[in-house]
């Protein structure tokens, strides 16, 4: 599935930089000339960010967007908050589409936020954030990865735990079947630093209409 970002002006030197690198490896260039560039929305709503990709978790993008826009209009101007979240009971939460599980989720999230008040990720390495995130029950390394790519918009994340750049791999590399974790890092090498704008452009191959 195609994730839509909104690429910040100030970042646009970042964005070039990327595409001029990326454009070395022959078998990106040619989704390079054929794809528009990726842009990519700021966002400082973290609780928000998280939540949504906990709904995201393992459904298909359609039904995804579906329960997440549900959940949006749960909150007062559609904006996602911790502290109402926190107010809610299990049955209205149940009621737009979330699994049990996923409720949990997005309560122990909702918890953690309530908590911490007002935490700010800026300052984190990627390292320090993951070990941070990992801490929450129902936030595991795609969760954390997405977080990293569209929240926080770190350029050499390789999310190797999702379907949709598995199936790009296969496709731009023509395997028979979809590849390990492994032959995903190593191909990817000669992208670094610039990944997360790779996986942008891999997501292009796979991409169902859906948007994140």
């Amino acid at each position: 599935m195609l994730k839509i970002l909104n690429f910040l002006p100030m970042e646009s030197k970042i964005l070039n930089a990327s595409i001029k690198h990326l454009s070395k490896d022959k078998k990106l260039n040619s989704l390079i000339n054929e794809f528009e560039k990726p842009i990519f929305h700021k966002s400082t709503n973290y609780f928000d960010d998280l939540s949504k990709s906990i709904i995201y978790q393992q459904l298909s993008g359609k039904v995804a967007k579906i329960i997440y826009h549900r959940f949006l209009d749960l909150f007062p101007n559609k904006v996602p908050s911790f502290e109402k979240t926190l107010e809610f009971n299990f049955d209205e939460l149940k009621e737009i589409g979330l699994s049990k599980q996923k409720i949990t989720y997005i309560i122990n999230l909702a918890k953690y936020f309530y908590n911490k008040k007002n935490v700010d990720f800026i300052e984190f390495s990627d390292e320090s954030l993951i070990k941070e995130l990992i801490k929450i029950k129902g936030i595991g390394p795609w969760t954390i990865d997405m977080f990293l790519m569209f929240t926080m918009h770190r350029t050499d994340i390789l999310p190797v735990g999702d379907l949709g750049i598995k199936k790009a791999f296969k496709i731009l590399y023509k395997l028979k079947e979809l590849p390990s974790d492994k032959f995903m890092i190593e191909k990817s090498a000669k992208w670094k630093p610039y990944r997360t704008i790779a996986c942008c452009y891999l997501w292009y191959l796979v991409d169902d209409g859906d948007v994140w």
